[in-house]
C-alpha cells in the first residue's frame, strides 16, 4: 500500500511493508533530492572531505595530443574523445573531487561535440563537482539562456563566467542555492596584466575591485559565487582574496603553467572557502603514446593529490 501527497507540484510516493511501523516512508535518494536538494557548498564540501582531495581534474579532450592507442583507431573524432575522457575519469575519480569539461575543446567536434559533452557529464560520478568552463558573459536575456543551457538542460554544479560587461550579467545564474558560479578574477595567463591587475585610481588593481563586488553580491544571491584565480599569481592573489574570504575558489595554473604549489598554500593560509586546484594537461596527457597511457594518468592524479594535501588538510 501507499500514501501520497503532493509538494511543489511533484507527487511523492510512501511505500509501506506490510510488516513495518507504516511511521517509517521509504523513500528512494532521487526523492529526497528532489524535496531537499544540497547546496553547492555542502556538496562542494562533501566532495573534498570524502576524497580528501582539492585537485579538480580539467577534461580538454585535445585530438592532437590524445595517445595514440585512442586516435589509430577508425572511429570519428568525437568517439575518440568520448573514449579517451571516460578512461581518464574512471582512473582519476578515486583522487579528485571535481572535473572541469572546457566547452571550447567540445564545440570545435561540431554538433557532435555536444553530444559528447552530454555524455561525459551523464559519466562523471554523482558525488563530484561538475564545473563547465565556459567563460561566459553577455548582457541580461542572453546571459539567461545561457543559464537555463547549463542549469537546466545539462546540470552542471557550476559555471565560470566573465564579468567583464558587468555584474548584471551575473544575475540570471543566482537564484539556485544547489549551483555555483566561478567568476574570472585573477586569471593564470599572462594577459592578465592587460586589465585585471591594471591599477583604478585609490591603487587597487581591477582584480580586487571584482572581489570586493562579488562579496556584495553574495550577501543577496542564493548561488554560491566563488572566484577563479590564477596558480601562477600566487604572489599576487592575497590583496585580491582578502575581500572576499569566504568565496570557493577555482585555481589553474599548477602542472603545465608552472604554478608553485607552496607558494599557493601561502596565500591561502587566511582564506576560508574551499579551493578547487585545477590541472589539465599535466594529468590527462601524462601517459604520452604508451599502450597503458592510463596508468601514467592515474599516477600523476594520484601525485598531484598528494603535493597538494597541506592545502587540502584545511578543508577537510
Amino acid at each position: 500500500m501507499f500514501n501520497e501527497f503532493k509538494a511543489e507540484g511533484l507527487s511523492l510516493r510512501f511505500f509501506y511493508l506490510l510488516d513495518f511501523d507504516s511511521s517509517l516512508p521509504f523513500v528512494s535518494s532521487a526523492e529526497l533530492k528532489m524535496i531537499n536538494p544540497m547546496t553547492f557548498s555542502e556538496k562542494l564540501r562533501s566532495a573534498v572531505q570524502n576524497t580528501e582531495s582539492a585537485l579538480c581534474v580539467g577534461l580538454d579532450p585535445n585530438l592532437d595530443l590524445m595517445p595514440d592507442p585512442i586516435t589509430s583507431k577508425h572511429n570519428p573524432d568525437h568517439l575518440k574523445v568520448e573514449q579517451f575522457l571516460k578512461k581518464v575519469i574512471d582512473v582519476t575519480t578515486e583522487y579528485c573531487a571535481a572535473y572541469k569539461p572546457n566547452l571550447g575543446f567540445f564545440e570545435a567536434l561540431g554538433t557532435a561535440g555536444w553530444q559528447t559533452f552530454e555524455a561525459i557529464l551523464n559519466y562523471i560520478p554523482d558525488n563530484k563537482i561538475i564545473i563547465a568552463d565556459a567563460k561566459r558573459g553577455d548582457i541580461n536575456s542572453t546571459a539567461q539562456h545561457y543559464a537555463n543551457a547549463f542549469f537546466d538542460h545539462f546540470d552542471v554544479d557550476a559555471v565560470t563566467l566573465n564579468p567583464l560587461m558587468g555584474f548584471e550579467t551575473l544575475d540570471p545564474f543566482l537564484n539556485d542555492t544547489s549551483k555555483g558560479i566561478y567568476v574570472l578574477t585573477l586569471t593564470s595567463n599572462p594577459g592578465a596584466k592587460d586589465i585585471l591587475l591594471k591599477e583604478l585610481a585609490g591603487g587597487q588593481t581591477i582584480s580586487s575591485f571584482i572581489s570586493g563586488e562579488l562579496k556584495i553580491k553574495q550577501q543577496s544571491s542564493k548561488t554560491s559565487i566563488g572566484m577563479v584565480v590564477g596558480a601562477t599569481k600566487a604572489n599576487m592573489l592575497e590583496p585580491v582574496i582578502k575581500e572576499f574570504s569566504e568565496s570557493p575558489l577555482l585555481i589553474p595554473g599548477v602542472g603545465k603553467q608552472g604554478g608553485s604549489i607552496e607558494e599557493l598554500n601561502k596565500s591561502l593560509e587566511q582564506h576560508s572557502g574551499i579551493p578547487l586546484i585545477n590541472s589539465s594537461r599535466s594529468i590527462i596527457y601524462a601517459g604520452n603514446n604508451e599502450i597503458n597511457w592510463h596508468r601514467q594518468v592515474a599516477d600523476a592524479a594520484k601525485n598531484l593529490k598528494t603535493k597538494l594535501a597541506p592545502i587540502t588538510k584545511r578543508y577537510v
